[in-house]
């Protein structure tokens, strides 16, 4: 039996730099964007504020961009501050590569298993399930599967070891895109 699972964003994640102000490096993102036009060109940033002093700072969307080649749709979500443009933007690497930044997404995630619970299973069931990523997240798939299936870390480790607990993906490392796994009890 396929089940299917999907780790969703609850919340824009907190994006690492370096507060010139106070020497924190978390910023949480509000949603909100600063454009300026001069002329013909225009500039658009994303606002963040430090998590410990509230100071702002600017991540560059839009630097000395020809009005004419920016969609109007886009502009017209960035002044109406649509946070979901700011979920799309922090995760677009261009973005974060431009502004040397990273982000952190501690605590700003869920697992949805869809109400399977795999705790009242027989002993000698077998279970192939489909992890999909709502957004590019990532996250520790043997952390999935312990948290979706109520393993210990401990019980994951020792499955994997023996050849009952597989996958096409490596189970140790990060990862941020869809896999499946098979358990076998």
């Amino acid at each position: 039996m396929l089940e299917n699972w999907a780790v969703v964003p609850t919340c824009l994640p907190l994006v690492l730099r370096r507060c010139h102000t106070c020497a924190s490096e978390r910023f949480r993102a509000n949603g909100k964007f600063r454009v300026n036009a001069n002329h013909k060109l225009i500039d658009a940033w994303l606002l963040v504020l430090c998590t410990a002093c509230g100071d702002t700072a600017k991540l560059t969307v839009l630097e000395r961009v020809n009005v004419r080649s920016v969609r109007p749709e886009l502009l017209d979500r960035m002044h109406d501050n649509d946070p979901a443009l700011a979920a799309e933007l922090l995760q677009d690497p261009v973005v974060r590569r431009r502004n040397r930044v990273a982000l952190d997404w501690d605590n700003a995630w869920r697992l949805d298993t869809g109400g399977s619970d795999h705790l009242d299973r027989e002993v000698s069931d077998v279970i192939d399930v489909s992890v999909r990523f709502a957004a590019r997240i990532p996250v520790r798939p043997v952390r999935l599967i312990t948290e979706g299936c109520g393993l210990s870390r401990a019980e994951a480790e020792r499955l994997i070891t023996e050849g009952k607990l597989v996958s096409a993906v490596r189970l140790s490392g990060k990862l941020s895109g869809d896999f499946t796994f098979t358990l076998k009890r």
